[in-house]
């Protein structure tokens, strides 16, 4: 009886022991590059101020001075002294910064590494801007989504 019980603690602890590995590393037939998290959302308004405001007062939105943009602060579930922040903004209906999407609305992701997220998607056919922006809060690049979606892609600087 000893030796059922001592075999059952050893094959828990084994079997938790791999779900727990499994958990900690990428799924096999992911990307090796993925997103990690939402940076933000930015949808087009008829009138961003007025839509803003509503957003402020109803949710209680705490809001930029333009009524445009706010952040949401928040941390990293498997490093808790590392901040995150996750944006939304209002943009001007006849914004063409959703081009060449006709959406109203881009969804930004967080990524870790922005120069090797771009060569995978490449590599398998994805449509990537050219253009890379690096500034103050990290490193931005654009892709196309198979509906013809752009989408943000964001390589967040340390505190973003």
């Amino acid at each position: 009886m000893k030796n059922i019980i001592i075999a059952g603690v050893f094959v828990t602890g084994f079997v938790g022991g791999l779900l727990a590995a499994a958990q900690s590393q990428p799924s096999a037939g992911l990307p090796a590059e993925r997103v990690t998290g939402s940076g933000g959302v930015f949808f087009k308004a008829r009138d961003p101020k007025a839509l803003g405001a509503w957003y402020r007062e109803k949710l209680g939105m705490a809001l930029s001075g333009d009524a445009r943009w706010s952040l949401f602060l928040w941390r990293e579930r498997d490093e808790p002294a590392q901040l995150g922040t996750t944006v939304w903004s209002l943009f001007p209906a006849d914004s063409d910064y959703f081009a060449p999407g006709q959406a109203t609305f881009m969804v930004n992701y967080r990524v870790r590494n922005l120069d090797r997220m771009l060569a995978q998607l490449r590599a398998s056919g994805v449509t990537v801007e050219t253009t890379v922006v690096d500034s103050f809060n990290g490193k931005f690049a654009w892709v196309v989504d198979l509906e013809g979606n752009k989408i943000e892609l964001w390589e967040p600087k340390a505190g973003y």
